[in-house]
């Protein structure tokens, strides 16, 4: 266990006590103390989608690296970045064109937000700048993805920094379970901005983190479709959690009523071996740059190097060959009944939902099964820190402040996980929300725990 004055590393919290990690396999996590932790989210940003030790991949990484790690992608291309290019399109994206990989999520919806506004310019509609988002998300921790959520507890103390782009609420069951007054919002949205200075719509087909499982219904997309083609603007998703089989599909917006203009992947795309995400976008993004500035001045330094690239190629062979994609499709809906069952009675449990292997669980008060709890109980905190206890990895969000919802928890399991190794991540939640609910109602009857 390592605290803040004990390292060298400027860490997140510098109140918590980490546990330092030493090894994994599969689906399981030891400490240097030798705790050995289930995990039930793939390394908790939801990455390691083939869990640990795939000792081909490791393989694969360590042959390019003797070839050649790294070249700029400024001025030269590579083997492994055109290899992967082709494959992700051909294998998982069809309905896109072109592709720009970086080194992670931020990177990739930061270079969305450049080729949107490239787009925009190079068809001479110079006013059209502003983005309209979900305001329950997380796009980044750079300040151009920072400024799409509408989270207060996110955005401060940054806000001089951030672009003044417009957000809607979600369409949960608490406060619109239609999707009728989303639309309406966005309409209000875009009569406040004035139609042609909207460059996009940005938002995640199924949430991770920030609202886990949640996608809006399908009036909201359909909805959403039609305005884009009376106002002209783009639709970008975040898939950054979703792409690559996290929710059954290779994209979460494949099974969905609307198809984007550019797409965001990341996270499962590396698995964890290596930093990699990517931009796609569709041909007649790229037909507008090619017939205006036929440029697109944007990058960053790991940007389609051989290495990272190498890796994402030997990810997506092992997930097509293993048919994992089509595992996480097949269980996923089981999975979400049985942690359903699991929870069944349990008084701070609203609702779980969720896709594939993306599932998400609500908290609140149990006192009328519909309320916030309080922000105080940092609700989240405890169930992430009890289901460690318990041997289990999960992540949790305390959202309470931010106003459109509260305490949430998630599992995105690995899609390697077996079937017993599931059944035990399910058990051991089931053990970690019951106590937490005893712990939550002594608490709020002022009882001491």
């Amino acid at each position: 266990m390592i605290a803040s004055d004990q390292t060298n590393v400027l860490p997140r919290f510098l109140d918590l006590v980490y546990p330092s990690i030493q090894r994994g396999e599969g689906v399981r996590l030891w400490t240097t103390e030798g705790l050995e932790v289930l995990d039930a989210c793939s390394g908790e940003a939801m990455v390691t989608c083939l869990g640990y030790g795939a000792t081909p991949i490791v393989e694969t990484a360590r042959a390019q690296a003797h070839r050649i790690s790294y070249v700029y992608n400024h001025h030269f291309t590579n083997e492994p970045q055109e290899r992967l290019a082709e494959r992700l399109i051909e294998l998982a994206a069809p309905e896109m064109a072109r592709v720009r990989f970086v080194s992670g999520g931020s990177e990739a919806n930061e270079t969305a937000l450049r080729l949107i506004r490239q787009y925009h310019v190079d068809r001479g509609q110079t006013a059209r700048w502003r983005i309209i988002s979900q305001a329950q998300a997380y796009h980044g921790a750079l300040i151009g993805a920072l400024a799409l959520t509408g989270r207060r507890s996110l955005q401060q103390p940054y806000g001089e920094y951030l672009s003044g782009h417009l957000q809607i609420a979600p369409a949960t069951w608490r406060f619109d379970p239609s999707g009728q007054a989303a639309l309406d919002e966005l309409d209000r949205a875009l009569e406040e901005a004035g139609p042609d200075t909207v460059a996009a719509f940005f938002c995640e087909p199924v949430s991770g983190a920030a609202l886990p499982g949640y996608t809006p219904p399908k009036l909201f997309w359909e909805g959403l479709a039609e305005r884009r083609e009376r106002y002209g603007f783009l639709i970008c998703l975040d898939e950054v959690v979703t792409g690559v089989g996290r929710t059954g599909s290779w994209f979460a917006h494949q099974t969905l009523p609307i198809e984007p203009d550019i797409v965001t992947a990341g996270k499962g795309l590396g698995a964890g071996y290596a930093p990699l995400a990517a931009t796609l976008c569709k041909q007649q993004i790229y037909d507008v740059l090619a017939a205006g500035s036929r440029q697109f001045e944007h990058g960053h330094t790991w940007d389609g190097a051989p290495l990272p690239c190498a890796v994402g190629l030997a990810v997506l062979e092992a997930l097509s060959e293993q048919g994992l994609v089509d595992r996480v499709r097949e269980r996923g809906p089981s999975l979400r009944d049985q942690l359903e069952l699991a929870l069944a009675g349990l008084e701070i449990v609203r609702e779980v939902r969720g896709r594939g292997f993306l599932l998400g669980v609500e908290l609140v008060d149990p006192r009328d099964g519909t309320s916030l709890l309080p922000d105080e109980l940092d609700a989240a905190a405890l169930v992430d820190q009890t289901a460690f206890d318990q041997g289990l990895l999960v992540t949790s969000t305390h959202s309470t402040a931010d106003g459109y919802t509260g305490d949430q928890t998630l599992l995105a399991p690995a899609f390697v996980a077996t079937d017993a190794e599931l059944d035990e991540m399910i058990e051991r939640f089931a053990a970690t929300a019951t106590e937490v609910d005893r712990v939550i109602k002594h608490r709020l009857a002022g009882a001491t725990v």
